[in-house]
């Protein structure tokens, strides 16, 4: 029995970009272009010729693709005008795209409200605009807006719409909830009825997240019959974004629901791509990841509890619904103080230390992190410090940096300054570093890596050290209260860690976890030991 084509429809570059905040360049199109492409997904929205210079180029010399279909997008044919002397249509035919998905008005209050016009006259516009396209032999994509509340309202009008485009030639009507207001269930009862009228294989479903639905959504207009579905990357969109085709593709590929009875144009060699697309976005707007996105994220197949890490350890199927290497992500054991041996002896084993699992020292670390997270330490999230302290505590890690003395101070006349120094003892001699910064934890860091040009042995280390992230948490209440730093670094391997420091002092907390960040890009890149050790 043949399964039935899902078809998958892109929109981040046009859609994800009215994302608050969100400013694609020609770069960054071109490279999400080809990574979307090389995966499998069927049409890239690239946005819209004509609206702004960046679009404009990018249509005049768009990025080589598989099979995917390149696509514009715009508006129907303005009243008054006729499809052939509408500016608006004219520069998506100039695109020279295979294919064309137009946007028209659906719901009869936003044809008032917001067009100002006759619903007459609207359907007359998506008429002659359907016409246009289909007429020059260009692939013909209807977007009905805010066509779930449209039909709602008034449902004769929102079919009346999206019939005049299948009609007269559409290639497929796209059911949007502009709004996201939509229930899985109002869809399902929606789409049944809009099926009777519009085969299925010529429907797709737009889906916005205002109320955490837009992955339901799609999924239960596939079940029902939509044989498109529209998403973004990592649900990029406006508000609270658009359907996740992060997650929406893995469920149509991996779940036997979606999988028995459907494919996709993506093979399952390419599915473990999508972690590194997702992340990839991510990069490009300079965003930290979402660490709960569902498949994809860095916690999605994260265990904490020592009950769960021994049964995943067994069997993953305990805890995971789905092998995460098939979608290019990992398992992550975390170490805190709800660990067991577990989560001590899988953390070792990622880290390549092999250990009998009775070694008394395995319970000595797992004393030792439980200790220190009852004074205010966490690993969970800070693995470069639990990897040094494992390995201390193992005796594999040589000292590197031995501190005598530091000295932070702060002073204002017209404006603040912040000055550091620290004097370290390095195969026996003190070296005594300064700096300046915006703060005390900037001038710590300047004045031991700009000065680190004295200990030749390690300033090669540091060259392209950066921190990434700062972030502080003050534990308990009052003038002694705890404070945890966790700090994040990177090189230009672009591999990045954590580290954590606890005291009292927050100055004292910020340089604990900073010479830890130093310690572990030493410790990783094999420097020589300090001769000064005890």
């Amino acid at each position: 029995m043949s399964k039935e084509k899902i078809y998958i429809f892109d929109t981040t570059l046009r859609d994800g970009a009215q994302t608050e905040g969100v400013d694609f360049s020609l770069e960054d199109k071109n490279k999400i272009a080809s990574v979307l492409s090389d995966i499998g997904i069927d049409y890239i929205e690239g946005g819209w010729p004509g609206a702004n210079p960046v679009d404009t180029k990018f249509f005049s010399n768009p990025p080589k693709m598989n099979k995917t279909l390149f696509t514009a997008f715009g508006m129907t044919k303005k009243t008054g005008r006729s499809a052939d002397n509408d500016p608006g249509l004219a520069s998506l035919m100039n695109a020279n795209t295979p294919a064309v998905c137009v946007v028209g008005k659906s719901w009869d209050f936003h044809v008032k409200t917001a067009l100002g016009i006759k619903n007459e006259e609207n359907l007359e516009n998506i008429k002659e605009t359907t016409k246009h396209f289909v007429k020059s032999k260009k692939e013909f994509l209807f977007d009905a807006e805010h066509f779930f509340d449209g039909y709602k309202a008034n449902p004769e009008y929102a079919m009346q719409c999206i019939k005049h485009a299948y009609d007269n030639g559409a290639r497929w009507l796209i059911l949007c909830d502009t709004n996201g207001g939509t229930l899985p269930n109002e869809i399902r009862e929606i789409v049944s009825k809009v099926i009777k009228t519009i085969p299925g294989k010529n429907l797709g479903i737009h889906a916005h997240n205002d109320t955490e639905n837009a992955v339901a959504n799609s999924l239960a207009a596939v079940e029902c019959g939509v044989r498109q579905i529209q998403g973004t990357i990592n649900g990029l969109g406006e508000r609270c974004g658009n359907a996740n085709l992060m997650s929406i593709i893995p469920s149509l590929c991996l779940k036997k629901t979606f999988s028995s009875k459907y494919e996709v144009n993506i093979k399952k060699d390419k599915l473990s791509s999508l972690t590194e697309c997702s992340r990839l976005l991510d990069e490009i707007l300079n965003r930290k990841p979402n660490k709960n996105m569902a498949y994809v994220g860095a916690s999605a197949f994260s265990h904490k509890g020592g009950l769960h890490v021994s049964a995943v350890k067994k069997d993953p199927k305990t805890y995971e619904h789905i092998d995460p290497k098939l979608i290019g992500n990992h398992r992550n054991i975390i170490i805190s103080n709800q660990s067991g041996r577990s989560n001590i002896l899988s953390r070792l084993e990622k880290y390549g230390i092999k250990i009998d699992s009775k070694d008394f020292k395995v319970q000595k670390i797992l004393d030792e992190v439980k200790d220190r997270e009852f004074s205010g330490y966490s690993y969970d999230g800070a693995d470069a410090s639990f990897e040094l302290l494992a390995n201390r505590l193992l005796g594999k890690v040589p000292e590197y940096l031995k501190v005598k003395s530091y000295d932070v101070h702060v002073s204002k006349s017209d404006k603040i300054k912040t000055k550091a120094s620290v004097v370290f003892l390095i195969d026996g001699k003190e070296i005594e570093c300064h700096g300046e910064g915006n703060g005390p934890v900037n001038a710590l860091d300047n004045a031991i890596r700009s000065n680190f040009k004295k200990v030749t042995k390690y300033y090669n280390f540091f060259s392209d050290l950066k921190l990434l992230d700062y972030k502080v948490r003050i534990l308990n209440t009052g003038t002694e209260a705890t404070t945890r730093v966790l700090i994040e670094s990177t090189d230009k391997k672009g591999i990045s860690w954590f580290t954590v420091g606890v005291s009292p002092n927050i100055i004292e907390a910020s340089f604990r976890a900073l010479i830890d960040s130093l310690d572990y890009k030493l410790f990783k890149e094999k420097a020589p030991a300090n001769l000064d050790a005890k």
